[in-house]
């Protein structure tokens, strides 16, 4: 006869959250058009939420009230049950651009993220988070996609003409080769622990 002996697991088996892929404009930065930028893993917007405002919170005040444009998100619930509280969320298929999340903070602001899609592919991500996070930048959250994808697009070709430059000979030759469009370039605030350590800037005006 076999006896298996389990063991409760302990707080080092356990598997850790997944860090927050996020940026945020500097402290003290003039409020522009996007405060940030946020990459969620999925469109589950009842999954994804909760770990957005616990770090959120912390920082701009108890956020309690999102919005967003339908179209990138299969299901928008009208509440999101969250850590001490619920978050009422809205929807805005004319008003609010595709790509952007609005929060609100009661009596305390508003803040704007870029939402950047779960597939997008890590180089193009990184690049969002740092331009959404940049306060030069007066871009809206749709104008930034489609210069991240022109730029995409760019980095592709280039890609293509040096393949066939290099089947030709032309690095053996000496000749110059094309560099990516698109920097991979690491995003200003990106994880829980350094969003934690961030000091949030200046809110809008709800």
């Amino acid at each position: 006869m076999t006896a298996t002996v389990s063991y409760a697991p302990t707080l080092e088996d356990r598997p850790s959250p997944p860090l927050l892929r996020m940026s945020l404009a500097p402290s003290g930065s003039a409020p522009v058009l996007l405060d940030g930028a946020w990459w969620p893993r999925s469109r589950d917007l009842g999954a994804e939420l909760p770990s957005l405002t616990a770090v959120l919170d912390s920082l701009w005040g108890r956020i309690t009230r999102v919005t967003v444009n339908p179209a990138h998100w299969p299901t928008v619930p009208r509440k999101v049950p969250v850590a001490g509280h619920v978050v009422k969320v809205g929807s805005f298929m004319a008003q609010q651009d595709p790509h952007q999340m609005l929060l609100l903070s009661y009596r305390v602001g508003r803040w704007d993220l870029l939402v950047i899609p779960p597939q997008t592919n890590p180089v193009a991500a990184a690049w969002l988070l740092a331009a959404a996070s940049d306060p030069l930048r007066t871009s809206t959250a749709s104008e930034l996609m489609a210069e991240a994808a022109r730029l995409g697009t760019a980095t592709e070709t280039d890609r293509a003409v040096e393949a066939v430059w290099d089947s030709e000979g032309g690095h053996e030759a000496g000749g110059p080769s094309s560099t990516p469009r698109i920097p991979a370039v690491v995003a200003p605030v990106i994880g829980i622990p350094a969003v934690a350590l961030a000091t949030p800037h200046p809110a809008k005006e709800v």
